[in-house]
């Protein structure tokens, strides 16, 4: 199974640390964030990955190369100057992905989640990764039914971690360009056609240089790998 990491995002929030250094290549304890998750999903056994570029994308390209260094072999797909958003990243990544299902990584989260217990999944159209509701996320995005499945109304609903298994199938007959994949998750939902799992264990949206800073002192304390 290949691994695409969504690292094409401006990163507003981390403003004024993006303004010449692109998201993925900030540091938490001495490294790079986006080396963090290679070097995760190559334990895992995801030898195969696909970065996708727009803001500042060439410091990603130069600064990790052919990902030989980090025992991965890493394709890009560049946006150019303006990212395509989720479901528009993915969709221009398609090509490098192939037909089978492929998992996708957002590149501004930390977590030590297993990512070699979805190497063998078998899904439908997707199978998302839910946890608990974050501080700044209190309503979350979704819920799930008591076989697994994603739904998009429930009582208690859970906040997407970002990390998920699609097949190329959730993306046909979309149109290249800019589109999110929230509305293409959802229509999926109402066919029962996305299943899920919640996940407990560690999980940051690196989303601004705070929590950047929180996850810096969670790596120095070595409670995460």
């Amino acid at each position: 199974m290949k691994a695409m990491i969504l690292a094409a995002g401006r990163g507003e929030r981390m403003r004024p640390l993006t303004d010449h250094t692109p998201k993925p290549l900030l540091l938490a304890a001495d490294k790079a964030l986006i080396v963090h998750t290679i070097e995760q999903l190559c334990q895992a056994g995801f030898t195969e990955i696909v970065i996708n570029l727009a803001h500042l994308g060439e410091q990603i390209k130069h600064f990790l190369g052919n990902g030989h260094r980090f025992k991965v072999a890493i394709e890009y797909s560049d946006e150019g100057d303006s990212a395509l958003e989720t479901a528009g990243g993915i969709i221009k990544a398609l090509p490098l992905l192939g037909s089978s299902p492929f998992l996708v990584v957002n590149g501004d989260i930390a977590t030590n989640f297993p990512f070699a217990s979805l190497r063998t999944l078998e899904i439908n159209l997707a199978h998302l990764i839910l946890v608990n509701n974050p501080v700044h996320h209190p309503d979350g995005d979704f819920g799930l039914d008591q076989t697994n499945n994603v739904v998009n109304d429930a009582p208690v609903k859970l906040t997407f971690s970002g990390i998920g298994v699609y097949s190329p199938a959730l993306f046909e007959g979309c149109l290249p360009g800019k589109q999110k994949l929230a509305p293409l998750l959802r229509s999926a939902i109402e066919q029962q056609r996305i299943t899920g799992q919640k996940f407990e264990g560690f999980w940051l949206d690196i989303g601004t240089p705070e929590r950047l800073l929180e996850l810096d002192h969670h790596y120095r304390r070595g409670t995460h790998s």
